[in-house]
């Protein structure tokens, strides 16, 4: 079940996924120290971070659904795998409305603002595991032979 967008031998959609997870969590520890110091140049990054985050994210989502749209149906992996997908459309929604709300000013965002981000990172770190669950346990974009049906990797069983 190998990936099937690659550049150079490599999944397309693991190389992107990097830039938005870290666009998006460097955008909230950028609102903490701006809550914590009260400089605004922090907002104003994690305004323009977050922009960055969005395109970067919808951007990896195209490559993420060519892999998905791939794995045969009914098995855990494409449970998961809608999961996954489905869970980070939501985190770049939170995000998108965040920067929205940030527009009229962003060295000055609303607090509604500010936990939107908080909240869009805890259920990124969630979609990441799944992420991680997808790849490194059933195999999914690196593995001819990917298990598709292995239990979860919390339930201490082996993947085959």
């Amino acid at each position: 079940m190998e990936s099937r967008a690659k550049l150079a031998g490599h999944p397309i959609h693991q190389m992107l996924i990097v830039f938005p997870l870290g666009l998006l969590g460097m955008a909230v520890i950028f609102d903490i120290i701006y809550l914590v110091s009260k400089n605004s140049r922090w907002t104003e990054v994690a305004y323009y971070n977050i922009g960055a985050g969005i395109i970067s994210g919808l951007l990896a989502a195209v490559f993420g659904f060519v892999d998905w749209y791939a794995i045969p149906q009914g098995t855990r992996a494409k449970r998961i795998g809608l999961l996954h997908g489905v869970g980070n459309v939501v985190v770049v929604a939170l995000f998108a409305l965040s920067w929205l709300l940030r527009r009229p000013s962003p060295a000055t965002p609303p607090e509604g603002a500010v936990v939107l981000g908080l909240i869009g990172l805890l259920l990124a770190l969630i979609t990441g595991w799944l992420g991680g669950e997808l790849v490194d346990r059933l195999g999914v974009g690196v593995h001819n032979d990917a298990h598709l049906n292995a239990p979860s990797s919390l339930s201490g069983r082996p993947a085959r």
